[in-house]
């Protein structure tokens, strides 16, 4: 008799409280920037949605194009699938500025609301980073001024990050569609 296993099921990443007896789990904190489209964007604009972010920005020389490139297939993907969003934070917020964000987003050729390009003050963008367990930081020692990480985040209805890959490597970011197929049917 074969053994049969149930659905795959995510774990919920980051540390976690227990309070009067219930475990509190990490979630993604109150943010406001601005998109492509000079609109405001708030946790609000998430809500009851499974999101994936992650940190670029356009004037990138290394792995941003890599990452962009893989975004696009999930933006592709999910593109009909209104339980998806994808958030991508710029980190060079002195450079990529809402006319920057718009001409990339074009070029592209994504749509609001499906896939926001955000920008705002440099102490929101790169401290939120931490949030999702990513790097982003000004270091002029990196290729481009900045380092990051190149991670794609998987955030669930509950801003609770559920799982990471890779938005370099194609074959990880084929395993991280699996992850968010599973999650869409776990919500």
């Amino acid at each position: 008799m074969a053994c049969q296993s149930g659905p795959r099921v995510l774990p919920i990443l980051g540390e976690r409280d227990f309070v009067n007896g219930d475990t509190v789990y990490h979630t993604i904190p109150d943010f406001e920037f601005i998109d492509q489209d000079s609109n405001k964007v708030t946790k609000a604009d998430f809500k009851g949605k499974i999101y994936i972010a992650d940190f670029f920005f356009t004037h990138c020389p290394t792995i941003c194009p890599k990452v962009t490139k893989q975004m696009m297939r999930l933006y592709d993907k999910y593109k009909s699938d209104d339980r998806v969003l994808l958030l991508a934070h710029s980190i060079d917020v002195r450079n990529d500025t809402v006319g920057r964000l718009k001409e990339y987003a074009d070029k592209l050729e994504i749509k609001t609301p499906k896939w926001r390009l955000v920008t705002g003050k440099k102490e929101d963008i790169l401290g939120i980073a931490n949030q999702y367990f990513s790097i982003a930081k000004e270091d002029s020692e990196s290729p481009g001024g900045f380092d990051h990480s190149g991670k794609l985040i998987l955030t669930d209805k509950q801003f609770r990050i559920r799982a990471f890959c890779d938005g370099t490597d194609p074959v990880s970011v084929d395993n991280f569609m699996k992850d968010i197929d599973a999650l869409l049917l776990e919500n």
